[in-house]
């Protein structure tokens, strides 16, 4: 009965961080190119009280063993890089993508992180930028002449001047990743690199398995709130049949404490 006490309580612990892992998804149901997370569970280790194929005294083989379980573990937290729904906004500098792939920026301390949130704007010297100033890469500099920007599918950034003529003023390119859920999110939209992801590939909207680009939508959030309400449900459930499991252990507890 000790061990049911403790056993359950993994079960409450796991069933916690479940809950806030969903409420962290809801949280962020409106933001930009976030992609949700799920979690993932294991067993703990086994008690074995009688071992599957020993011998009986009588010579015969026992062909099922004894074991209890102690728990359950959470064992990973990762991101799902499934599409988000597209919205048009009408900014010409907003973009959104296609597919697999990441926009690089570049932060305050000289390294690269990678979003997927494309709602970009220029800053006082017509760089193109993050919410948070930061510059994409490669960089690239709208002139103060222009007229209208667009941007290809394949990430050619051209600029119609006053005068009427086009300029070519660079390319916006995607990163890719072996394992983009190895990436390490560090809040802001922003995901860094880490052994787990592997090194990036960076190139050519389009081109090896990378997304295409789209001028003036943004990608929305893959959370799917009907989904993280049935998931809450699951985790409610869950978190209150091992409640009810430690208050039998104890309930069995108190009655052989009675005993006389």
């Amino acid at each position: 009965m000790l061990g049911a006490l403790f056993t359950s309580s993994t079960g409450m612990k796991a069933q916690q961080l479940y809950v806030d892992t969903i409420a962290n998804n809801l949280a962020n149901v409106n933001t930009t190119g976030f992609k949700k997370s799920r979690i993932d569970f294991q067993d703990l280790l086994y008690q074995t009280l009688k071992p599957a194929g020993v011998e009986t005294a009588d010579g015969n083989q026992v062909p099922e063993g004894m074991q209890v379980g102690l728990g359950v573990k959470p064992v990973a937290i990762s991101k799902q890089f499934t599409q988000g729904t597209l919205t048009l906004t009408g900014n010409e500098f907003d973009v959104a993508i296609e597919g697999d792939g990441f926009f690089q920026v570049l932060q305050p301390d000289g390294s690269v992180a990678f979003t997927r949130d494309g709602s970009f704007n220029l800053d006082a010297n017509g760089n193109i930028v993050s919410n948070d100033g930061f510059f994409i890469q490669p960089s690239i500099t709208v002139p103060a002449n222009t007229q209208q920007v667009s941007i290809g599918q394949d990430g050619t950034v051209s600029a119609v001047l006053e005068d009427g003529t086009i300029s070519n003023l660079g390319q916006i390119n995607l990163a890719t990743f072996p394992n983009p859920a190895g990436l390490s999110a560090i809040g802001r939209n922003l995901l860094l690199e880490t052994e787990a992801s592997g090194s990036p590939s960076a190139g050519v909207a389009g081109l090896n398995g990378r997304g295409t680009l789209t001028q003036g939508f943004l990608e929305l959030s893959n959370v799917e709130i009907v989904d993280e309400m049935v998931n809450m449900i699951i985790a409610q459930r869950a978190y209150e049949i091992n409640s009810r499991a430690i208050r039998t252990a104890d309930e069995m507890l108190q009655v052989a404490n009675q005993l006389r």
